[in-house]
C-alpha cells in the first residue's frame, strides 16, 4: 500500500508535517479565516474544535487544495500548498464530512477508481484495495453497493479510499458525524490502529470527549481565530480550570487535612463518606506533585484518583458559539 512520493518532499523529513502561518481566508466579504498559524509533527493526532462556521473545514480545504485563494503560508511535509497544490495531493488523504453519490457502484469498483485516479499501477491495485478492505475491515463488503451501506460502513469505505495512495498526512472532516455510537467506537479505534502505523492525522469533530481520548493536541477554533490550542492539560492550565483529586487517607486527623488545605494550588478540601474531594488548581501545581507533597505531609495514601478531564468544560469556557 504504497506510491512514490514527488521528490519535493524528499527534504522535508524533519520539518513539521502541516505548517500553517498567519493564515487568512475570505469569502467575498466574509473573514472566515483571521491568521491561524499551527504546526503539526509527524506522527500526531491533531484535534480541531469549534462550533459550525469556526472556520474548521475552510483550514482543512485549503490543506487540501481545494481553496486556492488565501493569505498565509501553509506547507505540508515541506510542500507550497500554493505553489505546488499537485505534489501535495500526493501527500495527504482529504475525507469530507459528506460522502458524496456513487450510483451503480460497488465497493470493488469504487475503489479501483479511486485507485486508478491515484495512478496506483494497474497490476498492483488489487493487492492494494484488499489491503485496505482487510485494514478498515470490510472485505466482506466488497460486492456491495455503496449506496446500500451504512452511514457507519461508509465511512469506513471513505477511510480505506484515502488509505489507497498510503498519504502521510490524513485530513478528516468530522469522520464521525450522524453515527450511531456503534459506528463511532469503531471509526475511534480505525484511526487508532492509523497512528499506530504511523499517519499523521488532522480531525475536526463536535464530539469533543472523543477527541480528548484520541488526539495528542487540539485546537480550539472560534469565528476563524485560533482560541488555544495544546495538550488537554495544557489548555486546563491556560484557562486556571479545577482538576478534582480523589483520595483516600489511613488515619487522617484534622491537622493533616487542614495541612492538605495549605498545599499550593489546592483551592479547597471537601471531607466525603468514603474520600476527600482535593480541588486543584494545575496552572499551580501538577497533579503528580500534589501526590508528592501528600507524601511529604506524612500522608499514607490508599487511593488517589484524578477525576478526568472534560474538554466540555474547556469548550465552553473559550467559545461563545460566534461563527465568523
Amino acid at each position: 500500500m504504497s506510491a512514490d512520493k514527488p521528490s519535493l518532499s524528499e527534504h522535508a523529513d524533519a520539518a513539521p508535517i502541516v505548517s500553517i502561518d498567519k493564515l487568512h481566508v475570505h469569502y467575498g466579504a466574509i473573514h472566515a479565516v483571521r491568521g491561524i498559524s499551527l504546526e503539526i509533527p509527524r506522527g500526531e493526532v491533531y484535534g480541531f474544535i469549534g462550533p459550525n462556521g469556526a472556520g474548521k473545514s475552510t483550514t482543512i480545504k485549503v490543506l487540501a487544495t481545494l481553496i486556492g485563494r488565501f493569505h498565509g503560508s501553509v506547507h505540508v511535509n515541506g510542500i507550497d500548498v500554493a505553489d505546488h497544490p499537485h505534489a501535495v495531493r500526493e501527500q495527504i488523504g482529504y475525507m469530507p464530512d459528506f460522502f458524496g453519490v456513487y450510483e451503480d457502484l460497488n465497493v470493488r469498483e469504487y475503489l479501483h477508481f479511486f485507485a486508478a485516479a491515484y495512478r496506483i499501477p494497474r497490476q498492483q491495485r488489487k493487492t492494494v484495495v484488499d489491503d485496505v478492505l482487510e485494514l478498515t475491515d470490510l472485505t466482506h463488503k466488497i460486492g456491495d453497493q455503496v449506496d446500500s451501506l451504512s452511514r457507519g460502513m461508509k465511512q469506513r469505505l471513505a477511510l480505506a479510499r484515502v488509505l489507497l495512495h498510503d498519504p502521510d498526512l490524513l485530513l478528516l472532516d468530522e469522520p464521525a458525524s450522524g453515527l450511531d455510537p456503534r459506528a463511532r467506537i469503531e471509526v475511534r479505534e480505525l484511526l487508532k490502529a492509523l497512528t499506530e502505523m504511523g499517519k499523521t492525522i488532522l480531525i475536526s469533530s463536535h464530539i469533543l470527549h472523543e477527541l480528548a481520548h484520541l488526539c495528542t493536541r487540539i485546537g480550539i477554533i472560534e469565528t476563524g481565530e485560533m482560541v488555544a490550542h495544546g495538550s488537554l492539560e495544557d489548555i486546563y492550565r491556560q484557562l486556571q480550570l479545577m482538576r478534582i483529586v480523589h483520595v483516600q487517607l489511613t488515619d487522617a486527623d484534622d491537622t493533616l487535612i487542614q495541612k492538605i488545605g495549605q498545599i499550593d494550588g489546592v483551592s479547597s478540601v471537601e471531607v466525603q463518606v468514603d474520600r476527600f474531594a482535593i480541588q486543584l488548581r494545575e496552572d499551580h501545581t501538577a497533579v503528580e506533585d500534589l501526590h508528592d507533597a501528600l507524601v511529604d505531609l506524612g500522608a499514607r495514601i490508599h487511593m488517589f484518583q484524578p477525576e478526568a478531564m472534560d474538554m466540555e468544560t474547556a469548550f465552553m469556557k473559550l467559545t461563545e458559539g460566534k461563527t465568523a
